[in-house]
């Protein structure tokens, strides 16, 4: 190759059109332009210089290779692919395929083609399109093809198609079952993901792996994520990270995360995806206080987080009422100049509003360039939180004119708004305009509201009348609605009712018990407090014993109902007791 075509191709900055023109002209006078290797590395150059794609196709097809080879396309197509313009790989493919100057595809363009194809979202047209190519082409009997056709059809969601191509290969490697794999999970299919894992007759590898223990996570059925892990551990001395981060995610997912600890912590070398995941994790299992101290931890490793992590710490500060902590990560979002989109910015209005900084949530949210039905809940149920139904409903009407639907979420928080509120005619209006207006079907939760609604309101009657005609069997929430209501109104001709329902559910919890024995206290009944709190035994329930948790100096400290022991309960107990002298003084 001449120096000067080398030093041209070696450039790591884009070079003015004479210099590739002439690039093109010492290709066709020194003959490499007959040299397909050349023409790719070319191709290559040209798709990172140029300055719209078209002008790389345009230069090749000025080249007039001979022979006619598809290499030098195919190289194109695969780097735009891979470059993030797949919209630009699939035109170039079109030309190819058109024939004419460009020549025909052949074998290995189809896979790059329909890997663009694949990443365009929702590029089924154009598959479809390659499909044909390559049925045409006589392609379809080559593994690599059938393999693309696979992801194709599974990245497009048509998970029937993937299955179909993947059972008219005669040989399946394991890139063909890790694909249909893929494809399964991608359509949330994940029991029928399984079900191939468990088919395959080859051995899996790391992709396989990070696959059949994502369907694991989401089926939550840790003894076979568990099979899996202790099959990768005795064939591997370690393990990798793509393995690692979905071993850790698996068992996040399920809920196990002391195993996800003892994963993560086995790990040798950590990235963003493993950090996030163990985040996510603690958060997702409230578990907000343990979150923190790992996104501490996470700081110290030299790890940069991400808008993800951002927003899952975010969340974890918003379940804790940590400001502090909320503020500095909002700080450090504006300090590193990070882009908003719209989840680090609902993060926000969110933990500003859990943590009852209302004026600095509805800042956030109006500096937001794009809001969705996400963003305007957090702000309205920052509203209901703090006892502000109307200004809750307010920013409902607000939202709806602004041309978003409202979902189901919506209407628990502003039902819930309306409970506290007391605003019983509005939350009743609002309960059939979530049926008959948006076309929503109530959850149990929104029946829950509207017990509670009613309860409050006195209107037990009418409260109970609303349990009856649910379609759905009532959980222990909604009977434990109804109950505090009969504690609160003294009805207690209500509770025998209610006992009897309650017993009769497979799971409750120990609140509703609790509830009931306090009701029959109140009216001296202690017969049938003892009889309830037997159940409570029988049942194997415990009280759980309340707990408050309380932010200093950016560090969280979670105290319990009858708590004896704290490393600072000297001084909290100088304190109170200074608190109690000055209550007297005051004669408060």
């Amino acid at each position: 190759m001449p120096a000067a075509l080398r030093t041209i191709l070696a450039s790591p900055t884009p070079l003015p059109e004479r210099v590739i023109l002439a690039a093109q002209a010492l290709l066709l006078t020194s003959g490499l332009a007959d040299d397909a290797a050349v023409l790719a590395h070319f191709a290559r150059y040209l798709a990172s210089s140029a300055r719209a794609p078209a002008d790389a196709v345009h230069a090749l097809l000025r080249l007039r290779p001979r022979p006619r080879c598809a290499h030098p396309f195919n190289a194109l197509i695969s780097h735009l692919t891979l470059s993030g313009d797949p919209s630009s790989a699939f035109h170039t493919f079109a030309v190819l395929a058109a024939g004419g100057d460009a020549g025909r595809p052949d074998g290995h363009t189809l896979p790059a083609a329909l890997k663009a194809c694949a990443r365009l979202g929702g590029g089924l047209r154009e598959g479809l399109q390659a499909h044909a190519v390559a049925a045409k082409g006589g392609f379809l009997g080559r593994l690599p093809v059938r393999n693309a056709l696979v992801t194709l059809y599974g990245a497009c969601g048509e998970c029937g198609d993937a299955r179909k191509v993947f059972d008219e290969i005669a040989r399946p490697d394991v890139v063909s079952w890790t694909a249909m794999m893929s494809a399964f999970i991608r359509g949330g299919r994940f029991t029928e993901a399984l079900r191939v894992f468990f088919e395959m007759d080859v051995a899996p590898n790391e992709g396989t792996l990070a696959s059949v223990l994502v369907a694991c996570g989401r089926l939550g059925v840790v003894r076979t994520g568990k099979a899996v892990h202790g099959w990768h551990l005795k064939r591997e001395r370690e393990m990798k990270l793509i393995v690692g981060n979905a071993v850790l995610g698996m068992y996040a997912k399920c809920e196990k995360l002391d195993l996800a600890r003892r994963v993560f912590d086995s790990l040798l070398a950590r990235d963003i995806v493993s950090w996030t995941v163990m985040l996510s994790g603690l958060v997702n299992c409230r578990l907000p206080s343990e979150a923190l101290e790992l996104f501490n931890e996470m700081q110290t490793s030299g790890v940069k987080p991400d808008k993800v992590v951002l927003s899952t710490v975010l969340s974890a500060c918003a379940s804790l009422g940590a400001l502090e902590s909320g503020r500095w990560v909002h700080e450090y979002i504006e300090r590193k100049g990070i882009e908003w989109d719209v989840h680090v910015g609902t993060s926000l209005v969110d933990m500003y509003a859990k943590c009852g900084c209302l004026e600095s949530s509805l800042s956030v949210f109006y500096k937001m360039p794009i809001k969705n039905v996400s963003s305007w809940n957090a702000l309205i149920n920052g509203f209901a939180l703090h006892g502000h139904g109307r200004e809750a409903l307010e920013y409902f009407d607000r939202m709806v004119a602004s041309g978003l639907h409202p979902n189901e979420v919506t209407f628990i928080i502003v039902l819930g708004a309306c409970c506290h509120t007391g605003l019983v005619q509005e939350g009743l209006l609002l309960f059939e305009s979530m049926k008959n207006v948006y076309n929503l079907s109530p959850w149990e939760e929104h029946y829950g509201c509207m017990v509670d609604l009613l309860g409050r309101a006195g209107l037990i009657q009418e409260a109970y009348g609303l349990i009856k005609v649910m379609p759905m069997t009532p959980a222990v929430f909604t009977w434990g609605a109804l109950l505090s209501a009969c504690q609160a109104h003294g009805r207690v001709d209500f509770s025998q009712q209610i006992l009897r329902h309650v017993h009769e559910l497979e799971s409750s919890g120990s609140g509703v018990y609790v509830l009931l024995s306090n009701v029959f206290a109140v009216s001296d009944r202690w017969t049938d407090v003892k009889r309830v709190r037997g159940l409570l035994s029988e049942k194997g329930l415990r009280k759980e014993p309340g707990s408050s948790v309380i932010e200093v100096n950016g560090k969280t400290s979670e105290f319990i109902v009858g708590q004896k022991s704290h490393q600072d309960m000297d001084e909290i107990c100088t304190m109170i007791s200074i608190l109690m002298k000055q209550i007297h003084l005051e004669g408060l």
